[in-house]
């Protein structure tokens, strides 16, 4: 604590659990600042951003399939979308009305998507964050695949 005292940085400590306990001296401002830079880097530098597209859980089938096609798109282009479903006054009481919309959105755009992040409540709105499935085939079908493929390899070792 001393040298860093001297040499006007900060004691950190890193792996308290070790024995015995490891410690940096480094002027922590720097590395916080420095930390958030290459976040924002990493937004930055990814292949498009995130495009939102507003729904509502009361949405007629053909406004629903044009959101999705202009959601198609965004997502074609590399970008990452977030479908949100806004809700108004009382339609607060029926937050299932707003995870159908989801779901139909989903089989709507089938194999062309997948979910990088469940549908969750922000407020009054209920957000899901789609990707593009890169190869055509959605997770869950690559783990089955990959799961039939692997009982298959222990069949034929063991048989």
């Amino acid at each position: 604590m001393d040298k860093a005292g001297e040499w006007g940085q900060d004691l950190i400590e890193v792996a308290p659990q070790a024995d015995p306990p490891v410690a940096r001296i480094f002027d922590f401002q720097k590395f916080r600042y420095e930390e958030s830079k290459r976040e924002r880097g990493s937004k930055k530098g990814g292949e498009g951003g995130l495009k939102e597209l507003w729904l509502s859980p009361r949405i007629a089938d053909h406004d629903l399939r044009v959101r999705l096609n202009r959601a198609e798109e965004f997502l074609k282009d590399g970008y990452k979308v977030k479908l949100t479903v806004k809700f108004k006054g009382r339609e607060m009481t029926h937050p299932e009305l707003g995870h159908q919309v989801l779901k139909e959105a989903l089989s709507v755009l089938g194999d062309n998507a997948a979910i990088e992040r469940e549908p969750k409540f922000e407020g009054r709105r209920l957000a899901m964050i789609i990707t593009k499935i890169k190869g055509g085939h959605k997770k869950d079908e690559q783990n089955e695949s990959e799961k039939i493929h692997t009982k298959e390899s222990q069949n034929n070792i063991q048989g």
